[in-house]
């Protein structure tokens, strides 16, 4: 048993858990893609952007989770040679993450669950939060405790894609964006549970961590839905069919339904 800074223990048990939480989490954005293409909602049949963006996305899953089975191991000195890797990664999805976004938006085809203006918004001010959250974890690399939480719920935070396309989504509007990223955060939430339950309290790392993911949840609905927003927009439009769509509101239902 491992004594780390702070007075936390790590346990092999402890280990095996964030392990498996990290690959469930992983699983759960294959689960989606995959359910889509698999229905026939999206297809290999897209722009370049569209797949820098999945190789970015699904790579930073295989590397939380390498770096995770790594941690557990024992082989540090491989971990922390991966984290930079990772920081540079990080810089490709906070580029990408946004870029995206606005690309949907800028074509006219953001699913009709969500608001476009919103949709824009709290999905680049989500995976701000989610970067800080990596970067925080990062300079706290030397206190465990604090960094594998910190990445567990930074890692909850990307989850939104993947839930937003396993769940019913046009029945949980005019909170489907919501509903996405809230359901990524059963994962810390049920490990906060269990800490609480054994240990008798909650590290705080994960009331930052999650917190943070809130924060921006919040954040992007106050932007989002503001002349601020507006601005932000319709700036973002010009010049792109997406400027004749209205960002507050919702688009036809698809054919056949």
């Amino acid at each position: 048993m491992a004594t780390l800074a702070g007075g936390m223990r790590s346990t092999a048990a402890d280990d095996r858990f964030h392990f498996n939480l990290m690959v469930a989490m992983a699983l759960v954005l294959v689960a989606g893609f995959s359910f889509h293409l698999g229905m026939g909602r999206s297809s290999f049949a897209a722009p370049m952007l569209w797949h820098m963006h999945a190789f970015v996305f699904f790579g930073w899953a295989v590397l939380v989770v390498t770096q995770t089975w790594l941690g557990t191991r024992g082989a540090v000195a491989v971990h922390r040679q991966l984290g930079r890797l990772a920081m540079v990664w990080l810089l490709l999805m906070v580029v990408l993450g946004p870029a995206v976004s606005v690309a949907t938006a800028r074509r006219g085809t953001v699913p009709f669950f969500f608001l476009p203006q919103h949709f824009v918004i709290a999905n680049t001010l989500g995976m701000i939060a989610v970067a800080g959250l990596v970067v925080a974890a990062a300079r706290m690399r030397h206190r465990n405790d604090w960094h594998r939480r910190l990445q567990i719920v930074a890692f909850a935070g990307l989850l939104g894609p993947g839930f937003g396309r396993l769940l019913p989504s046009p029945l949980l509007m005019p909170l489907a964006f919501e509903a996405s990223v809230v359901a990524g955060l059963l994962f810390p939430a049920y490990a906060m549970w269990r800490e609480k339950r054994r240990d008798g309290h909650v590290h705080r790392a994960w009331w930052v961590g999650v917190g943070t993911i809130v924060g921006a949840l919040l954040l992007g609905a106050a932007i989002g839905y503001s002349p601020i927003g507006g601005a932000i927009y319709a700036a973002a439009m010009a010049g792109s069919p997406g400027a004749a769509v209205s960002g507050l509101a919702y688009g036809p239902l698809p054919p056949g339904m």
